[in-house]
């Protein structure tokens, strides 16, 4: 026996051939999605399996970067700026009544 807990034992695999022909079923039944299915089935058992499994333990203080506030004070508005003040793609232009 291995320490794997998603290692695929005949119940285990036989857990996800069954999930997955209920969920094929549930959609219809479509032709050549087999794969799909197996994999959204094998996916679910592994995480009723293992609730916590994807939950990290707290044991660490968040890290906070400062802000780079000094970078963008030389712009001014109207030149050169990041957002910038113009449309981005030309407009048609109105042809004058003769």
């Amino acid at each position: 026996m291995s320490d794997n807990p998603l290692e695929d034992t005949p119940e285990r695999l036989q857990r996800i051939r069954e999930r997955a022909y209920h969920l094929w079923q549930a959609d219809g039944s479509p032709h050549g999605r087999d794969l799909e299915y197996w994999e959204r089935a094998r996916e679910l058992i592994g995480m009723e399996e293992n609730p916590g499994a994807g939950q990290l333990p707290a044991t660490q203080e968040p890290v906070i970067e400062e802000a780079d506030i000094q970078e963008n004070l030389g712009e001014f508005p109207d030149r050169f700026a990041d957002q910038g003040e113009r449309q981005p793609t030309p407009t048609r232009r109105r042809r004058k009544a003769e």
